[in-house]
């Protein structure tokens, strides 16, 4: 089970895929339908009348264990992944705007998109459980006390959104102005699944040939929606369901500040130029993804159960090696005789990552300017009703002409550390990456890439 999902993940990362969608792009002054997925309230900072999105995407991967170099080495990856005591973290977190429109009226801004979303995470697996699952058996006797009380982790998640933006202008004189803004998400949840193991304490012992489990108490959760309780690993199973009934709501608040650089404004105003967006500072602050979402489907299933193996009785950990099915992982474990149900629920509820972001662009020279971004995560990724999502701060100095742009997001996440990427906006177009840098001259632990059009006027 483990090396089908570990080679799964890399295979998706080296297509295309920082936690950060975006990253660099978000805090341009070049506003727009993906400035206000940052902060609603920037959407009134829009040069232009109307902006029409055609399309986006962001493909984004990190994790605390495997560099670009391990790719190409004669290692097996999946051995890769559990070595040393720290626990495996792995985020794959993709993102599509599909068509949308914002237009400004006079003090407002109002604008809609369509996204579709997808993710696989791996929180907080102890290395040693992990390890005994994907080798099963060693040459000689082996005994691995586990005392993880921690919740670990393994999610699927697919959903779409129809997003709706609307912004205002409070205040605005000849040298500040503030906006605010909100944005309500209608949620399309698609198929979830997620196997988590709480406060787990156990002993893996390894023979020639065979793991097993004994002396072991957790808490486990299996829950299930949809195409991912077929598969975590296989691609096609989180593009079958991406967009499921209207089942959930979800909210953005935010407002920003803008000191005005009124000489540049002037001289815009002066060669009759469009972009009239000019300041010295743009700062702003949003909370994001305020809600949950039901999942229903006929396979619908959560069920919590206590794990309890005790004296001479152990479970078999061959049982697990090329399973990939979370009902197959479930029904080992019910056969087992092992577990003990605590609760069930035919349908459930999962909350989305809400995160508090903060950030500042900063103008040095006329044509440079240097933005920082944070983002923090408001809630616990080790719950089972919760999405994750990382911790990040990111520093981007840019150039800024007008029609090209260029700049180079330096950022440190939760997961993967230290990165560096670059980016360039031509008119509409954009592309960049938030780690192709240290990838290309260090040992990343993360890839990801975006790229995406849309026209103002």
């Amino acid at each position: 089970m483990r090396k089908r999902i570990v080679f799964a993940l890399f295979l998706i990362s080296t297509a295309a895929v920082s936690q950060e969608h975006f990253a660099g792009l978000n805090t341009s002054s070049r506003v727009g339908i993906l400035t206000a997925g940052m902060n609603p309230a920037e959407l009134a900072n829009m040069s232009n009348t109307f902006e029409i999105n055609a399309i986006g995407f962001s493909f984004n991967i990190a994790n605390n264990k495997i560099g670009f170099s391990d790719l190409t080495s004669d290692a097996n990856i999946a051995d890769l992944i559990f070595v040393g005591s720290e626990p495996v973290n792995m985020r794959i977190d993709a993102e599509m705007y599909g068509p949308g429109l914002a237009m400004k009226y006079k003090n407002w801004a109002f604008g809609f998109v369509t996204k579709a979303n997808g993710k696989l995470d791996v929180v907080d697996v102890d290395t040693q459980l992990g390890d005994a699952i994907n080798n099963p058996g060693n040459s000689i006797l082996s005994l691995s006390a586990i005392n993880a009380d921690y919740n670990q982790r393994i999610i699927g998640t697919t959903w779409g959104e129809l997003d709706f933006f609307v912004a205002k202008t409070l205040l605005n004189t000849l040298n500040h102005k503030i906006n605010g803004g909100v944005t309500l998400k209608l949620l399309f949840p698609g198929s979830y699944a997620n196997m988590g193991a709480d406060v787990f304490n156990g002993v893996v012992v390894q023979t020639p040939g065979q793991a097993s489990l004994t002396n072991t108490q957790a808490s486990l959760n299996f829950s299930y929606s949809g195409s991912l309780a077929n598969s975590f690993s296989n691609f096609d199973d989180y593009t079958k369901s991406i967009f499921g009934g209207l089942n959930g709501f979800a909210g953005d608040i935010g407002i920003n500040y803008q000191w005005k650089d009124q000489q540049a404004l002037d001289t815009a105003l002066t060669k009759k130029k469009t972009d009239k967006n000019k300041y010295k500072l743009n700062a702003g602050l949003s909370v994001r993804n305020i809600g949950a979402m039901t999942f229903k489907d006929d396979n619908n299933n959560s069920t919590n159960y206590t794990l309890s193996i005790q004296g001479a009785e152990s479970l078999n950990l061959n049982l697990f090696e090329n399973v990939d099915s979370l009902k197959d992982v479930e029904n080992i474990l019910i056969n087992s005789g092992y577990l003990t149900k605590e609760s069930s629920n035919r349908d459930f509820k999962v909350s989305l990552p809400t995160t508090l972001t903060l950030y500042a662009d900063v103008k040095i020279i006329p044509t440079l300017f240097v933005s920082g971004y944070l983002q923090q995560k408001l809630k616990d990724d080790n719950e089972n009703d919760q999405i994750t999502v990382q911790n990040i701060f990111t520093v981007t100095p840019r150039i800024n002409l007008g029609f090209f742009e260029t700049y180079v997001p330096i950022s440190n996440s939760e997961i993967s550390g230290f990165n560096t990427g670059l980016g360039v906006r031509l008119g509409g177009f954009y592309l960049g990456s938030g780690s192709v840098i240290t990838a290309l001259i260090n040992d990343s632990k993360q890839a990801d890439i975006y790229t995406g059009f849309r026209w103002a006027f």
